[in-house]
C-alpha cells in the first residue's frame, strides 16, 4: 500500500504507480499502460520522458516512455530494473532483432523491427537491401530517433535511411506528420529481389514504407494453385501477387487497382521480370468491377483478393465485417467450380477466428462449398506475440471453391 510518506517521496521521482486493481494483461507482459490504469504520476513528467512503473504494492513492473497527452500514457521498454534506456539500449535491441531475422533466413529484405513484438513499442523499421525505412509512431520513440539511426549506421553501414512518418496516428501523440531523409539523400526508387523476382520500391511515395513485406512468404504459397490458371487479382497495388502468379506458371493474369500510380508501377514490375506478355493491369474501382462481372457471370480459375484495412477503430468493426463478407462473396462467385480463392485481411481488429467466420458466411450466401488449402499469418519477420492483438493482424487464406 502507498502511505502519505511514500506519496511525498514519489513526487520527487520519475515514477508512475498503477491502481490496485489492474488486469493481468500488464502483469503478463503487455507493454501498454492506459491512463485509466494509473493511480499516481508526477505532474512534471513530459511527453517522451522515461519513467519507472510500479504496481500499487510497490513492486517494480517496468521502465518506459511517457506521454501524458496519449490514452496510452506509458509504453514499457524493459522489465529489467537494472537496464538503462540509453543509446546502448537501442543498439542492443536492434542487434537482437537482426539476429532473430537472420536466424530465420531473412537477410536481404525484411521487417527489421516490428514494434511491440521486438520490445520497441511503436517503432517500425523495414530493410530493403542496404536501405532502411523508419516509422516512429509514438512521441517517446521519436525522441530516440537519432539513437536508432546511429545504431543502424553502426550495424549495417546503410546506403540510405528514410523516414516515413506521414501517418495520422502521430497526431494522436501530439506530433506532426513528416517524411524525409535521415541520411545523405539517395534515389528513393530502389529495386529489391524477392522469390527470384525483382520489384521496384518507392520508399518516398509508396504506401506505408513503400512495400508490403508481410506477404513475402505468402506470395510463394500460391505457386501450385496458379500453375496453368487464368488469374484475377483485385486490389493488386504494385502487382506483386500477380507477377508471382505469372512466374509460377499462370496462363494469364489481370490485376485491378484504383490507384493509377500503383497500376503504372505494376506494369513496370511485370516488364522488369519479362512477364508483361501474361500480366495486364487495369485502373478501376475493384468493388464496382467485381460486382459488375458477377452479374455478367465471368469466371476465373483463381481469384486473389488483398484489400486494404477496412477498420482502424472498434467503432467501425461492423463495417469491416460487412466489407470483407461482400468482397469475398463476389470473389467466390467469380471462381470456376473447383478453382481457388486466395484472400487476405490486414485489419488487426478482425482476428483470425472472426475472419474465418466471415468467409463461411460469404460462402453460404454464394452457395459454394470451400475446401481449405492453407491459412496463415504474416511472414515470420513480423513475429506474433500472444496476448498482443496488434501483432496478429494479417490473415491469408487459400481455399478451393466447389
Amino acid at each position: 500500500m502507498i502511505d502519505d510518506l511514500q506519496r511525498v517521496t514519489f513526487a520527487r521521482m520519475n515514477k508512475v504507480v498503477l491502481k490496485k486493481r489492474i488486469g493481468q494483461r500488464l502483469i503478463n507482459g503487455h507493454p501498454w499502460v492506459f491512463s485509466n490504469e494509473i493511480d499516481l504520476m508526477e505532474d512534471t513528467l513530459k511527453g517522451g520522458d522515461i519513467a519507472d512503473v510500479y504496481l500499487h504494492d510497490g513492486k517494480f513492473l517496468g521502465r518506459g516512455y511517457v506521454n501524458p497527452l496519449s490514452a496510452i500514457t506509458v509504453r514499457i521498454l524493459t522489465r529489467q530494473k537494472e537496464e538503462a534506456i540509453n543509446e546502448a539500449f537501442f543498439l542492443h535491441r536492434l542487434e537482437a532483432a537482426w539476429a532473430y531475422r537472420q536466424k530465420l533466413g531473412y537477410r536481404e529484405n525484411c521487417r527489421l523491427v516490428f514494434g511491440e513484438a521486438d520490445d520497441l513499442p511503436q517503432l517500425i523499421i523495414d530493410k530493403f537491401n542496404d536501405y532502411f525505412v523508419i516509422q516512429t509512431l509514438a512521441l517517446g520513440m521519436d525522441v530516440w530517433k537519432p539513437a536508432i539511426v546511429k545504431a543502424l549506421e553502426k550495424i549495417f553501414s546503410p546506403k540510405g535511411i528514410y523516414e516515413r512518418n506521414d501517418v495520422p496516428v502521430r497526431e494522436l501523440e501530439g506530433m506532426a506528420q513528416q517524411k524525409g531523409y535521415l541520411s545523405a539523400p539517395f534515389d528513393t526508387k530502389i529495386m529489391i529481389r524477392e522469390n527470384g523476382l525483382q520489384f521496384y520500391v518507392d520508399v518516398e511515395k509508396g504506401q506505408k514504407t513503400g512495400y508490403f513485406l508481410d506477404q513475402q512468404d505468402n506470395r510463394k504459397a500460391i505457386a501450385q494453385v496458379v500453375d496453368g490458371a487464368d488469374v484475377l487479382g483485385a486490389f493488386c497495388y504494385t502487382g506483386t501477387f500477380e507477377i508471382h502468379a505469372a512466374h509460377y506458371g499462370a496462363k494469364s493474369v489481370l490485376g485491378l487497382d484504383i490507384s493509377g500510380t500503383a497500376v503504372e508501377q505494376a506494369r513496370a514490375n511485370a516488364a522488369l521480370n519479362q512477364l508483361d506478355d501474361r500480366c495486364s493491369f487495369q485502373e478501376c474501382n475493384a468493388f464496382d468491377v467485381l460486382k459488375q462481372w458477377t452479374r455478367e457471370e465471368k469466371r476465373w480459375d483463381v481469384v486473389m483478393l488483398d484489400p486494404p484495412s477496412f477498420a482502424k477503430t472498434r467503432d467501425n468493426i461492423q463495417k469491416a465485417i460487412s466489407g470483407y463478407k461482400e468482397i469475398n462473396l463476389r470473389g467466390m462467385k467469380l471462381v470456376k467450380p473447383g478453382g481457388f480463392l486466395v484472400t487476405s485481411s490486414c485489419t488487426n481488429l478482425v482476428q483470425p477466428d472472426l475472419f474465418l467466420d466471415i468467409i463461411d458466411m460469404a460462402a453460404k450466401d454464394a452457395r459454394r462449398r470451400l475446401r481449405q488449402v492453407c491459412f496463415r499469418a504474416q511472414s515470420a519477420d513480423h513475429p506474433i506475440i500472444r496476448g498482443m492483438e496488434n501483432t496478429n493482424y494479417l490473415k491469408f487464406l487459400i481455399v478451393q471453391v466447389l
